[in-house]
């Protein structure tokens, strides 16, 4: 049966491979996009772009209504859209509280959001994308403080709604740039369809018993993290 998908930020890397992979499932699936025109090849292939700024709220639920109008309610909601400041101790205030806002408020509220279709229908799935890198990094302290924020925020979440029969999961993506391949364990850099593959064993039938599950896709990077 075919499922109701959004995943923010599919525009491009990880996002646009996990649109991709939902798609080649049969499932209906819908992608948000912010700063750039929605992906053409995405959208021929038949997914629908949302324009959408994750931190505005306004937005937000005038997305969800867009999709649900178009494909239904949620059935998987991929959290995957963020952004990086480098050296935060240094760098203005509105760049600190944008990665914050962005990348563990914002996919805090998507996760409501879209909680609250789940829970009427008593099914769901929810996979957060954070960074395995960033608790690696020395440079963006504020890219790791929302990243582990995330995590604890998907862990308890798993707790309070899975009664209800929605999993909640966590994919930890390692490094897709070529200047970190020389602190892979695996001694190279990751793709997006491997980190997508997780993303969507995630939601299917077979992991439906898989939830607070922490799958770091990052080829040794964040060991003992």
């Amino acid at each position: 049966m075919s499922r109701s998908v959004l995943i923010t930020g599919g525009n491009h890397g990880i996002g646009h491979a996990a649109v991709c992979a939902f798609l080649r499932r049969g499932d209906h699936v819908a992608f948000t996009h912010y700063t750039e025109s929605a992906s053409f090849d995405l959208v021929h292939d038949g997914a629908l772009p949302v324009y959408c700024d994750i931190t505005d709220l306004e937005q937000v639920e005038s997305a969800f209504k867009e999709v649900e109008a178009d494909q239904g309610p949620v059935d998987v909601l991929v959290v995957n859209a963020d952004i990086t400041r480098d050296n935060p101790l240094r760098a203005p205030e509105e760049d600190v509280a944008a990665v914050l806002d962005t990348d563990l408020a914002a996919s805090c509220r998507l996760a409501g959001r879209a909680a609250r279709g789940m829970l009427k229908a008593k099914r769901g799935r929810i996979i957060l994308v954070p960074s395995a890198v960033a608790l690696k990094s020395e440079t963006e302290t504020d890219y790791a403080a929302s990243t582990a924020g995330l995590v604890d925020f998907g862990r308890s979440l798993a707790r309070e709604i899975g009664s209800s029969g929605i999993t909640v999961n966590i994919v930890g993506q390692g490094p897709t740039g070529t200047a970190m391949a020389g602190d892979v364990p695996l001694g190279r850099i990751g793709n997006p369809e491997e980190i997508a593959s997780a993303i969507a064993f995630l939601a299917d039938q077979e992991a439906a018993f898989d939830t607070d599950v922490r799958v770091p896709v990052a080829g040794g990077i964040s060991m003992g993290r």
